[in-house]
């Protein structure tokens, strides 16, 4: 083609690049991130994470599929670009190991009909799916969201695929066995309860509950988002913004805590380590639909997400807090946006969209 007919016709001419990223793309890129703390999950809680990944996975497939129909939209295009697996796929990390069936269920149906399709599907979703359908189920069902499972416990009593799965649709054991005996409080909610009674940290973490650093078996599971989430950083999936402003800000309040008053208030290792802090950090805060879009706007948003996360754990009536600590961040962001709009090119000072 001559260079006269390029000029007529720019749309032929024109350096177009091809993109290497699309939605479906970038949605299994996180979720396979997320295998390496899914993994260590099921190596120290046995295979309930994987129950509930299936009751939830199964579930989410279904009603985003019955959505899509009465919508009127087309099936396959949705259902393969992954967005309804990975909500899914982080509401079931979420719950406790071994819940009911009829709990990841009716989170996915929260989460697909409520949070997602109902507002327009992806890209419309005013909040987090997962963490919205993680709040109502926390906030509706407080005793079988608080049913965790113990590490330490079930490598004594070792129970079968078939068993976990039996106990999630039945609610039976096998014979000889209660919930009780392989259950527990998780190390948060331990740490909590027992500073709240008087006892000194330091006499609290002799516990078994508790590993090198955090949680026993939880901080393994944390140390495997971590390494999911330095590969997505790496990839350039999410920017590092988020999860060291949140991560950061999490840290220091921790470490002003702990300097403090160290018998009242854990080290910074264990509020990283602990709880849901490299999953939030990593996999929920950085939703690129419902989280800040700027670079200032990720910081602040980060940053409010560790503040909020450590105020609830600490003097809150949950033992974790990142569901609410996203939720209640997420409806600043059209105003961190609005304001953190960087100074356009050519522009003498920096302003704000109109």
């Amino acid at each position: 083609m001559s260079e006269s007919s390029s000029v007529i016709n720019p749309a032929v001419g024109a350096p177009f690049i091809a993109p290497t990223a699309d939605v479906g793309r970038v949605m299994r890129r996180v979720i396979y991130a997320l295998l390496p703390g899914f993994l260590a999950y099921l190596w120290f809680f046995g295979w309930g994470p994987l129950t509930n990944l299936v009751y939830a996975v199964a579930s989410a497939l279904c009603f985003e599929a019955l959505l899509l129909t009465v919508r009127g939209r087309p099936l396959w295009p949705f259902l393969s670009d992954g967005s309804a697996l990975l909500t899914a796929c982080l509401l079931a990390l979420s719950l406790p190991p071994m819940a009911s069936w009829w709990l990841p269920v009716l989170g996915s149906f929260i989460a697909i009909v409520f949070a997602k399709q109902l507002y327009g599907g992806l890209g419309y979703n005013p909040v987090n799916p997962a963490m919205a359908a993680y709040a109502v189920l926390l906030i509706s069902f407080p005793l079988e969201m608080s049913q965790w499972l113990s590490p330490l416990e079930l490598q004594h009593q070792l129970l079968g695929l078939v068993e976990s799965f039996h106990y999630t649709l039945t609610g039976q054991l096998p014979d000889g066995l209660g919930f009780d005996a392989i259950s527990s409080a998780t190390p948060l909610d331990k740490l909590r309860t027992d500073t709240g009674l008087g006892q000194a940290v330091a006499e609290i973490r002799h516990a078994p509950v508790f590993g090198l650093v955090a949680g026993y078996g939880t901080e393994w599971v944390g140390l495997g988002y971590l390494l999911g989430g330095l590969v997505l950083v790496k990839l350039r999936i999410i920017s590092w913004h988020i999860p060291v402003a949140m991560l950061g800000t999490l840290a220091v309040m921790a470490t002003a805590g702990f300097l403090i008053d160290p018998q009242l208030h854990a080290d910074p290792l264990m509020q990283l380590f602990g709880g849901a802090s490299m999953l939030g950090a990593f996999f929920i805060a950085t939703d690129p639909v419902t989280a800040a879009t700027t670079a200032r706007g990720k910081l602040i948003y980060g940053a409010g997400i560790g503040v909020l996360v450590y105020a609830i754990r600490t003097w809150g009536s949950y033992p974790d807090g990142i569901a609410f600590a996203v939720l209640l961040m997420g409806m600043t962001v059209p105003l961190l946006d609005q304001y953190t709009v960087p100074r356009m090119f050519g522009a003498r000072r920096r302003g704000w969209r109109e």
